[in-house]
């Protein structure tokens, strides 16, 4: 464990997102001295949460969902392994923070939405198709096959589905692979195909469990609209009730925020981390039987864990997010009212933004870890985050850019999931798995609340404000392209090599 390399690779990535802010905020979007200090704080706080966050995955969440996923594997009970998968599955999605978030801005929306039931409707769709997916493993069945046939029936259903509903369908695909949901699952996954000894086939479950939460959803409210429940009309979108009156000092203002969550983030947290852990005692008392050393390990990890994730809620909430919809409002505003090369600065940051800010989501390390160890080091993380930074960047600018022109966001998915589906013809198996993991992973926290409410703050100062709506799901969609672009090349490259080793090779013969 290696705290300083870690804080350092942190640092490294959020730092460009910090300064980036600030010269803008101090330019050509001008920002409150307050405001602009709460985000830097927030970014301090951010970057040790992160650190903190990632040593207790290595200690704690890693090694558990390993285990976990080989010795239900090596019980060689298939129905065991199932019903426990989807237990993991249903709970972890359940308690995350995100979905909470995520269940209440759906019920803003769509007064006919139960919050309850939307968030038991998502926890489903992650639980089945968690199931789904370690029985691809378990059964040594084709990764590609299976995410086109999911793929296949997942469109069929958009279809027939309210179309206002879509993007919300898609976003939850999203706000399911949060901070400790991921981790876990990642763990679970390469857990069983170690047992297999097969490693490369544990990519890809994050991607098949992201279909879950879309399916469920859009089938949920194929049921509304059956049932004559579903109002089409949305409420307006709020452009924000303004920011809080707070009297005292600078520094009072500036800290003001951070210490008003202070409470509420801990016990996000805690629902976060206790469902986690409680698992983690049942399997230890009827599964896992690990001695005493090794329990002390995993519990020293859930506690870093809890306050990493803890620090990190309260740097993101507490001034990160906040700074990014006034961003966004003050260029949206700037665009609307001089059009022209406004709309075009606009969107070129907002690319930038997503270029470096999918750097700094939690998840988006453990998996380039965890291929960077996987594949022996062939693969390295920095290319994999050079790729995924693309994608993600051009996902942000078509977002800004569908909330300028408007056009539709069910075309936009049509358009890019038939061509990741065409790239995975190519592709080598193994990073058709790691791009649809990518999908899931890239779109966290950070993405879910700046650039979510960057967007938001642009489109908002003009008439196509619901149309922000769906960032997350292009987020999710462009690494699928981005990555597959990687393994054709990567494939290409090593041809090559074989090529001209085998030349080399009869020269000396």
């Amino acid at each position: 464990m290696n705290i300083i390399n870690k804080l350092k690779e942190t640092a490294f990535s959020v730092i460009p997102v910090m300064a980036i802010v600030v010269f803008l905020g101090l330019t050509i979007a001008p920002l409150g001295k307050v405001e602009i200090l709460r985000f830097l704080f927030g970014g301090i706080l951010l970057i040790v949460g992160l650190t903190i966050f990632l040593v207790g995955v290595d200690l704690g969440i890693q090694p558990m969902g390993e285990r976990c996923g080989a010795e239900l594997t090596k019980k060689k009970n298939l129905v065991l392994l199932l019903v426990a998968a989807f237990a993991i599955g249903f709970i972890v999605t359940a308690a995350e923070p995100d979905i909470q978030v995520f269940a209440d801005q759906v019920k803003r929306i769509f007064s006919v939405v139960n919050k309850q039931t939307i968030t038991f409707v998502i926890a489903g769709g992650v639980g089945l198709f968690i199931t789904l997916g370690l029985l691809r493993i378990v059964m040594n069945l084709s990764i590609k096959l299976t995410l086109f046939i999911s793929y296949l029936i997942l469109f069929a259903v958009m279809f027939f589905a309210p179309t206002s509903f879509v993007g919300i369908a898609f976003d939850s695909g999203g706000a399911t692979t949060g901070p400790m949901t991921v981790p876990f699952i990642m763990a679970l996954g390469l857990g069983v195909s170690q047992v297999r000894q097969d490693d490369e086939n544990s990519f890809g479950l994050t991607g098949i469990c992201s279909v879950g939460p879309v399916m469920a959803v859009l089938i949920y409210s194929l049921i509304l609209k059956q049932c004559g429940l579903f109002d089409a009309a949305s409420s307006a979108v709020a452009a924000g009730a303004g920011e809080e009156i707070v009297t005292g000092g600078i520094l009072y203002e500036v800290f003001y925020p951070f210490k008003m969550i202070i409470g509420l983030t801990i016990c996000e947290s805690l629902i976060s981390i206790v469902p986690l852990f409680a698992l983690f005692i049942v399997f230890q008392i009827s599964l896992l039987k690990m001695t005493g050393l090794q329990v002390a390990r995993i519990v020293i990890g859930f506690i870093y864990s809890l306050i990493g994730l803890t620090i990190f809620l309260i740097g993101v909430n507490g001034g990160f997010s906040q700074a990014g919809a006034a961003l966004g409002k003050a260029l949206g505003t700037s665009a609307l009212s001089n059009g022209g090369i406004w709309y075009v600065i606009l969107i070129v940051i907002g690319f930038a933004f997503g270029a470096i800010i999918v750097c700094a989501e939690p998840a988006v390390w453990v998996l380039s870890e965890q291929v960077e160890t996987v594949s022996g080091g062939t693969i390295k993380r920095k290319s994999l985050l050079i790729f995924l930074s693309v994608g993600t960047a051009i996902a942000i600018g078509l977002s800004l850019l569908r909330s300028i022109l408007g056009f539709d966001l069910k075309w936009i998915l049509v358009a890019g999931y038939s061509l990741a589906m065409i790239l995975m013809i190519f592709s080598p198996s193994m990073f058709s798995g790691i791009a649809f993991d990518s999908g899931g992973v890239a779109s966290g926290p950070l993405t879910s609340t700046f650039i979510l409410s960057f967007t938001l703050g642009a489109a908002a100062c003009g008439k196509n404000a619901v149309d922000s709506f769906g960032v997350i799901a292009l987020v999710a969609m462009m690494p699928l392209i981005a990555i597959q672009i990687m393994g054709i090349m990567f494939k290409i490259k090593s041809s090559k090599s074989e090529e001209k080793q085998c030349i080399t090779d009869g020269g000396e013969q």
